[in-house]
């Protein structure tokens, strides 16, 4: 698919490679354009960490992929994580501790 078809197609619709982004650590430049496609984007970045085989990416990876998105974007997914497996969230502990933490002023506006 080139890159043409890719912007043609609704952003729900398109493949979203996040084995490359984890691997890169980097999102393209104006990739979530609206706080709508930054949600479908946690939508399916849950679904994929979920999903794939252990030791498909690290926790230091997801780190820096989730830093590149908003705040509330970051909250979200780890509301998404918890409301779609919530015994997983043990395996996401260090992470979603050290990303609290740095939110814990939010979390009771």
């Amino acid at each position: 698919m080139t890159s043409r078809q890719q912007e043609s197609l609704p952003f729900a619709a398109q493949a979203i490679p996040f084995d490359e982004f984890l691997a890169s650590g980097k999102l393209p430049e104006g990739y979530l354009i609206s706080e709508y496609v930054a949600q479908q984007f946690v939508e399916r970045l849950v679904h994929y960490v979920l999903s794939v085989p252990a030791g498909s990416y690290t926790m230091a990876q997801l780190s820096h992929l989730l830093e590149q998105i908003d705040s509330r974007a970051q909250v979200f997914f780890f509301k998404r994580l918890k409301e779609t497996s919530p015994e997983s969230l043990k395996d996401f502990a260090p992470l979603y501790y050290g990303f609290m933490n740095e939110f814990h002023s939010l979390l009771f506006t």
